[in-house]
């Protein structure tokens, strides 16, 4: 029995948005084992076949001593497990757990899901950012990148040796969202932004637009579903209270919010490839997202929802307001585009077999 090991930072990395691939290397009869900080949500994922080993990462932290003690652990889980492939998502991950299976002459395949602000921002941040990843993907198998633009900035720093390959992020699973109705026309129009609430994922635009939009179409609805992970607590309080937002935190099932929401809006700044675009898509939502890669290989301007310039809270407001006035037919055409473009392009079933390829391929060779 072949051994797969998987290194990420969070249960939702895995499960929301990869359990099709674990599920399907399972049936496939490969043993297949996931590091990550234990919660009380771990069970989804034994419960899918896996074997869990628990080990906090502190995902925004930056002590150089404590990210050394993460390499170590990963390198004697590596050590221990003997896997035949590791698969690693997110920075650390991908850095100190990419480093660990280069060191012990595993091979590994590396998943960029977002450059993260360290990168975006530029500055010292980016080159201490590329310079471990320099480090970690030195001896890297493969790194599957979720958009064009991420596969650019590494390839032009040297990073990953050009062993590089364009997944449509982590896919979409159609059959979760094709049996979502659009919303009847009677209701009043709700909007949704599915996100951790923070300046990078466009949150000061959205709420400043919410402001805009209730002035002049006082029965609009805007539901806000997510961590807060900056400094916004008081001030989702306070509009909610105002009956500007109705902000309900993280949400496990956001199906109830899709099946009543005409509309997502995603005005962030950075993406790899956005998960809520696709899932809203494939619901038949509307999509009003930033103008942003990540965001523009989803929604096709004018055809399946609206692109905007990011950090722009007068273009969102506009975008909005140019929705509202729409016909409700119109509004459904839109979403039903979205819809086809999803199973067309973006399949999970796709994207998992293009990881299940490069697995056999390192598997095979390694018999």
């Amino acid at each position: 029995m072949k051994t797969i090991l998987f290194i990420v930072n969070h249960n939702i990395t895995l499960y929301n948005f990869r359990k099709e691939l674990v599920e399907r290397l399972v049936k496939e009869n490969y043993r297949v084992i996931v590091v990550l900080p234990v919660t009380e949500d771990t069970k989804k994922i034994t419960d899918l076949g896996c074997e869990v080993i628990d080990v906090p990462v502190e995902r925004r932290g930056t002590n150089p001593i404590r990210d050394f003690k993460l390499f170590i652990t990963y390198r004697k889980i590596i050590k221990k497990v003997k896997p035949d492939v590791v698969l690693t998502y997110t920075i650390k991950p991908n850095v100190y757990g990419g480093l660990a299976a280069a060191v012990s002459k595993v091979p590994y395949l590396c998943t960029i899901t977002g450059l993260g602000v360290a990168i975006e921002g530029g500055g010292i941040l980016k080159k201490i950012s590329l310079m471990l990843y320099r480090i970690g993907l030195s001896k890297v198998t493969k790194v599957f990148f979720q958009n064009e633009a991420n596969r650019q900035i590494f390839a032009d720093a040297g990073i990953g040796k050009g062993r590089y390959e364009l997944v449509n992020g982590s896919g979409v699973n159609i059959e979760e969202y094709q049996d979502i109705p659009f919303p009847a026309e009677e209701y009043p129009v709700e909007f949704l932004f599915i996100s951790r609430v923070q300046k990078a994922k466009g949150i000061d635009s959205f709420l400043e637009m919410a402001q805009n939009i209730k002035k002049k179409y006082p029965k609009t609805v805007f539901h806000i579903l997510g961590f807060c992970e900056d400094d916004y607590q008081e001030e989702l309080e306070k509009l909610t209270k105002e009956g500007i937002i109705c902000y309900h935190g993280m949400q496990e099932d956001i199906r109830p919010f899709m099946e009543k929401s005409q509309c997502l809006i995603h005005p962030s700044f950075h993406e790899g490839m956005s998960n809520v675009c696709m899932e809203a898509a494939a619901a038949g939502r509307v999509v009003i997202a930033s103008n942003i890669h990540g965001c523009k290989e989803i929604v096709e301007d004018g055809k399946t929802g609206f692109l905007v310039k990011p950090n722009d809270a007068e273009a969102l407001t506009r975008a909005v307001e140019c929705f509202l006035k729409m016909r409700y037919n119109e509004k459904m055409e839109l979403g039903e585009a979205g819809r086809k473009k999803m199973r067309k392009e973006f399949d999970r079933k796709k994207v998992v077999s293009q990881y299940i390829k490069e697995i056999e391929n390192i598997t095979n060779t390694t018999a």
